[in-house]
């Protein structure tokens, strides 16, 4: 009796060492739209307008994401950011929970822009509008009452945003790594999409954005995942790093997933490919695809 209860207890613990661990570092990052309590957050929709007068998050905010997308450049339109967000309502003390339905890459833009100038407490919502239906949660077509204004002090967080110039000293001094958050076909250079010239940063590690996500749930996946991951293609959490893909969105999408697993030093070349890959005093080399 003793010898099976040993044995049993034995092939338990193996079971629950094998299963996958959703043991984040940062684990506040993102909220379960099972747990989601309404009253607490503020919750913005980044999808497009008519999906969000569809049916939404009851009392959720519409968030322009394209606009949002478009305007940000480099951050240096402080006055114009204060006039976004306080069209919103938004103050930086406000716990804020975004989603989307386009696999976060929308949501992730919208929470490292409010990360960068400075709003303490801004989460994603795990699995965005898809987590949100599977969950049952209830929904709402009226769209929520207008804010009254604020006039928010934002305070753009400087280290957040990589710049060209940063990138070129650093590939001198080997300060940073540099992650490509973009598709093989573009980091291997047999895609330009509109840019004058295609191909990879010298040194920079290839991890495409959407393998953080469960392809089926649009959810992050599971920290052990996300860990194999990180270790796989060469990236050390605990150093520096900055991020990029085409125009900003998918190296959202890796700055928030790197910082869900505990990385503290990450910025996102917010100018990516689309200034790197059209200039004339950036090196170029062919990226190669990880097997």
């Amino acid at each position: 009796m003793i010898g099976s209860l040993s044995l049993s207890l034995a092939l338990l613990g193996a079971m629950f060492a094998q299963a996958p661990s959703n043991d984040y570092v940062n684990p506040e990052l993102l909220v379960e739209p099972a747990a989601l309590r309404l009253g607490d957050f503020v919750v913005l929709d980044a999808r497009p307008r008519e999906q969000y007068l569809a049916g939404h998050v009851p009392g959720a905010r519409w968030i322009d994401a394209g606009e949002w997308a478009k305007g940000f450049d480099q951050g240096q339109d402080v006055a114009g950011w204060q006039q976004r967000i306080g069209a919103l309502g938004l103050t930086t003390s406000d716990k804020l929970v975004i989603y989307d339905d386009n696999q976060t890459k929308d949501a992730a833009r919208m929470w490292w822009i409010l990360r960068y100038l400075d709003v303490a407490d801004v989460r994603l919502l795990n699995g965005g509008w898809k987590g949100w239906q599977a969950a049952k949660r209830e929904i709402e077509t009226a769209p929520a009452p207008e804010p009254k204004a604020t006039e928010p002090e934002l305070r753009p967080i400087a280290d957040r945003l990589a710049t060209k110039e940063g990138l070129l000293h650093s590939l001198e001094t080997g300060d940073l790594q540099i992650i490509d958050t973009r598709s093989d076909a573009e980091f291997c250079g047999d895609d330009a999409l509109k840019n004058k010239r295609a191909g990879a940063i010298p040194g920079a590690k290839h991890l495409e954005w959407v393998d953080l996500l469960n392809a089926d749930t649009g959810r992050f996946r599971e920290a052990s995942e996300l860990s194999q991951l990180f270790a796989k293609s060469g990236i050390d959490l605990q150093r520096p790093a900055a991020t990029h893909c085409q125009s900003g969105g998918r190296a959202s999408v890796m700055v928030f997933g790197m910082e869900l697993m505990g990385a503290k030093h990450v910025s996102n070349y917010y100018r990516s490919w689309q200034e790197w890959g059209n200039a004339d005093d950036t090196p170029i080399v062919k990226g190669e695809k990880q097997e």
